[in-house]
């Protein structure tokens, strides 16, 4: 598959936050930029990894517009959807493609449980309509670890054949290499996207379209190899190995501040927590120790 042809690397944005627990908008717009710069394809904003379910609706707009004001082509951004009011859900869909934004990486409703299939579709279906004409460039989201609900093939498919040309992806971050393989033999026209970077270079070579993940705020250049080549590369498994041994979006964060030596980029949104200095000391440590090998 060309370059051209392929989704590609999207960085799973962080969203840093001041002191005052507002979005740090100067802070988000230079990281943007920084990693379109080091390789990335494009750019997912309020995704899992920038704690996009704590983010309000007229944040969202300062935050896109201070990404496009900073430099970054609307075009060049995906934004996530995530909320279990369905309105509020097709609002942040509306706000993003207003702006001209590629796409939607769109989450199942993440409070109600035991959601049956037929449920599940009409939901996704009403918010697909509620869209309108401007709906596009759908990114299904399948990440049961932080929703509790799932997407099975078959739901993929219904959704593909209700609305053609609509949805053009499924990010599976789900860490599951035989979910992956059924997504990919079951869907061979929508670009599979694996949100765990230990699985990448395995699905690329199976057919997988790119990634949309926490791992490019931090070293998007390891990725681009991975994902345009299929190359195998142990210190990106070493890497996440580290970074799951604790709170991921926390741990993504800590390394996006000691990349760039800013401390700013530290702070996660209440309830979550940033990690402690004996935990960022321990991760760093590990993390200086893979990049300076890689780089010998």
């Amino acid at each position: 598959m060309s370059e051209k042809s392929k989704f590609g690397l999207s960085c799973a944005l962080v969203t840093p936050f001041a002191e005052t627990g507002a979005v740090d908008l100067p802070r988000l717009a230079f990281h943007a930029g920084r990693v379109i710069e080091r390789g990335c394809d494009t750019v997912t904003l309020y995704g899992t990894t920038g704690e996009g379910a704590a983010i309000g609706l007229l944040e969202r707009e300062r935050m896109a517009g201070a990404v496009v004001a900073g430099g970054v082509e609307a075009g060049r951004l995906y934004a996530g959807v995530a909320s279990a009011v369905l309105d509020d859900a097709i609002t942040q869909g509306r706000i993003a493609l207003d702006l001209g934004m590629r796409g939607l990486l769109v989450a199942p409703p993440f409070y109600f449980k035991s959601i049956d299939e037929e449920a599940l579709y009409r939901w996704f279906a009403t918010f697909i309509e509620g869209l309108g004409a401007a709906a596009r460039g759908i990114v299904l989201y399948h990440i049961p670890s932080m929703t509790s609900v799932g997407l099975s093939v078959d739901l993929v498919g219904r959704l593909k054949a209700a609305f053609p040309g609509v949805i053009t992806a499924v990010k599976d971050s789900a860490s599951n290499w035989e979910g992956t393989q059924a997504f990919l033999a079951a869907h061979p026209d929508l670009h599979i996207l694996v949100g765990d970077e230990r699985l990448l270079s395995r699905a690329v070579r199976a057919g997988a379209g790119g990634s949309i993940c926490g791992f490019a705020n931090f070293a998007p250049e390891m990725l681009r190899p991975v994902i345009y080549g299929g190359a195998d590369n142990p210190d990106v498994n070493r890497i996440v190995d580290a970074v799951v041994k604790h709170p991921v979006m926390a741990a993504t964060k800590a390394l996006v501040g000691h990349v760039y030596q800013d401390s700013g980029y530290g702070p996660m949104r209440p309830p979550l927590r940033a990690l402690t200095a004996a935990e960022r000391a321990e991760l760093f440590a590990t993390f200086d120790g893979i990049m300076a090998k890689a780089a010998a």
